[in-house]
């Protein structure tokens, strides 16, 4: 794809092109991410001034905008120094009086001449009784008000960008824009009543009225749809690249799954049941899979991901499962062993500690295919790590894997099929946003057996109350985890450090039965403190957030969170899934600080009263936005200018599916709709997209 086309180069020049705008401006406006005039055009306004004229500011609502005709009256110089500069002024029923700070005398008579008529515009208050309009934003002459619009769009501003030198540069910038070809689908475009891409633009900065603000405004609309799928687009691209990557075909006769399914005390639920056979199916076809596992904690991910495996296996291939750190290759090796053992298959983990002999043994037997399943961390992509025949890879991406990784994992130039796994529950439109290029399947259902989790909220004020709790649980041989939000006591908030905390509870509980883990701890004590728990050496844990990473302690029942309120509802629910996870009773205990905030007390709220990871990510995404609950840096979600993924989710689902009918139907992008297409991936820089297009 040679570059940019041309007729979008006006829109791409430096922002100093555009009337009114120096090199300081310029400078200024980066403030607000604007360096292009295409910047500018998809910087909307986010509200609007109603400056129709009026008669009188008689029964006008104050304080507000009032546009009004007047003649002007008599001036007053300020009594003191630094004192306003008041003009009298009178409507068609009324006066009232202009007042003007640091004002230069002669500029203003020179501007309102007493017995003049002149339109002002401006934000009117009462003090004392008396309306006051301190620095109108307009007078003007009458025969020149028409350049006061009606409604006056309000833009988000910056240091140094004042709402007047945005309007002049937007201006400018609307000059630029022209027509381009149409790139959404004719009949969607009818359906949903979309204007063209160019008139769009003007509305879109022209509101007339409020109506004109809302996202469902069809130029705004058709703006955020433009976005949406460009992106979508992209994720379409890349997978079509991949799908078009030689894959193999690995078709399994299941007698390896009969043995484990064979073995299990409880039926699979009816989710784990169609992610197998989604799997399965993907796994025969000569394309590459690239499935996406997510399930809530608790779902049974780790018994699809066996099945999975063992199709390689049974194909006549090996499979190999990725964590993120060497704790969760470890619990990984622990849930699939006795599985594995139950098929009769060879399972092993390689991990950055296999050295000398013992590595080399390993990898002997991995290169001549007598391992049929390793589980292991990154080290599996080492030079030296050479497979018999790796038919399918699973990740585990609690480090959130972005689409560019997975990219990566396609350069290593294995034709494997790819599974990863996800235990955070994302609520479906941001799951499009985040993992469009891939084919998701959801389990939505607990196996048989895991109890339900009572979660309570208590006032920090009885934590006495709560430690004796822990202590009658732990004389009856129970485990609990105590997480704390810092580390370092810091002045300004008031938090108890989990250090703090770990030397006030093993005061009470008893030196052995404390264990510590936070973040500024060196790797190997952190693992040390872990297997302490694990082993159920240690009968407390003290933890910061490190813990959600997945550990899995089936005998730990107990879950307190200190202070609660201060984390985001994702990671209330991660926590609390550590728990749950064996035979006893469990529970969670969210401690708050009162007062709570609304928002405070609408998490711990959601918290008590569902278990369900995707209720609670819609709850979390309404509360807080789309960045946020993804945490936009490292995951790799696009950032919309225009676009709001909360509310038009529905928008992201159509842009899906016709980025991928578009593509089926044009894969080169040569068509007419299809060069279109190419001319939006270049407005929205799409550059990743458009490396993926074949040249032409």
């Amino acid at each position: 794809m040679s570059g940019r086309p041309e007729i979008l180069f006006p829109l791409f020049a430096g922002v100093e092109t555009l009337p009114g705008v120096g090199p300081k401006l310029a400078q200024a406006f980066e403030g607000l991410g604007v360096s292009r005039p295409r910047d500018l055009i998809f910087t909307l306004p986010h509200s609007g001034i109603d400056r129709r004229r009026r008669d009188t500011i008689r029964g006008a609502e104050l304080p507000g905008v009032v546009t009004v005709e007047v003649e002007v009256g008599p001036h007053r110089a300020p009594q003191r120094r630094g004192g306003p500069y008041r003009v009298t002024v009178e409507d068609s029923e009324t006066s009232f009086q202009l007042v003007f700070f640091h004002a230069r005398d002669e500029y203003l008579r020179r501007l309102l001449p007493e017995g003049a008529r002149r339109v002002v515009s401006g934000r009117v208050e009462l003090f004392d009784g008396i309306a006051q309009m301190v620095h109108p934003d307009h007078m003007l002459p009458v025969e020149e008000t028409g350049e006061i619009p009606d409604f006056e769009p309000v833009y988000p501003l910056t240091h140094g960008i004042s709402q007047r030198v945005m309007a002049k540069a937007v201006a400018g910038a609307l000059t630029r824009v022209t027509a381009l070809e149409e790139w959404i689908d004719p009949g969607q475009k009818a359906k949903a009543g979309w204007p063209d891409w160019n008139d769009a633009v003007i509305d879109a900065h022209g509101p007339q009225d409020r109506g004109g603000l809302a996202p469902s405004h069809p130029a705004r609309e058709r703006l955020a749809y433009d976005e949406f799928l460009a992106h979508q687009l992209t994720l379409a691209l890349a997978r079509a690249k991949r799908r078009a990557a030689k894959g193999r075909e690995s078709l399994g006769d299941g007698h390896l799954r009969d043995k484990v399914l064979g073995a299990l005390p409880y039926r699979p639920t009816n989710a784990q049941t169609r992610a197998v056979t989604d799997i399965a199916g993907d796994m025969a076809r000569p394309e590459r899979m690239n499935r996406l596992l997510q399930g809530d904690v608790g779902a049974g991910k780790t018994l699809v991901a066996m099945l999975a495996l063992l199709i390689a296996v049974e194909a006549g291939g090996q499979g190999v499962m990725m964590a993120p750190t060497e704790i969760l290759a470890r619990q990984h090796l622990a849930g699939l062993a006795p599985l594995a053992e139950a098929a009769g298959v060879r399972i092993e983990i390689l991990t950055g500690r296999d050295k000398g002999a013992a590595r080399g043994e390993k990898l002997r037997a991995l290169a001549a295919g007598e391992i049929g399943i390793l589980v292991g961390t990154h080290a599996v992509f080492q030079a030296d790590v050479q497979f018999a025949d790796l038919r399918l890879a699973v990740v585990d991406e609690q480090h959130r894997f972005g689409v560019r990784q997975r990219l990566e994992l396609g350069r290593k130039g294995v034709l494997a099929d790819v599974l990863v796994m996800t235990a955070t529950p994302i609520p479906r439109s941001l799951a499009l946003a985040q993992y469009g290029d891939m084919d998701v399947s959801i389990l939505d259902e607990k196996p048989p057996g895991r109890k339900p989790i009572k979660t309570a909220l208590v006032n920090m004020a009885r934590m006495e109350e709560v430690v004796a709790h822990l202590r009658r649980a732990i004389a009856e041989g129970r485990q609990a985890y105590w997480v704390c939000p810092l580390v370092e006591e810091s002045e300004a908030v008031d938090l108890s450090s989990a250090d703090e905390r770990f030397k006030a509870l093993r005061a009470v509980l008893g030196e052995g039965h404390v264990g510590l883990v936070h973040g500024q701890m060196p790797p190997e004590e952190k693992d040390a403190a872990m297997a302490a728990f694990q082993a159920g050496e240690t009968a407390v844990l003290v933890a910061t957030t490190v813990i959600e990473v997945g550990v899995d302690v089936p005998n730990a029942s107990i879950m307190v969170i200190e202070r609660a309120e201060y984390f985001g509802l994702a990671q209330l629910h991660q926590l609390r899934g550590r728990v749950g996870r064996g035979e006893a009773e469990s529970t969670c205990l969210l401690l708050y600080q009162a007062p709570l905030s609304e928002t405070g007390e609408k998490r711990l709220t959601t918290m008590r009263e569902t278990e369900d990871g995707f209720r609670i990510a819609e709850v979390d995404l309404e509360m807080r936005g789309a960045g946020d609950v993804i945490g936009t840096a490292q995951s790799g979600l696009p950032r919309f200018r225009v676009a709001d993924l909360e509310h038009q989710a529905g928008l992201m689902a159509v842009a899906q599916s016709d980025a991928r009918k578009l593509l089926h139907d044009d894969p080169d992008l040569t068509g007419e709709r299809g060069r279109a297409a190419r001319v939006l991936l270049w407005l929205m820089e799409q550059d990743q997209a458009i490396g993926l297009i074949k040249v032409g």
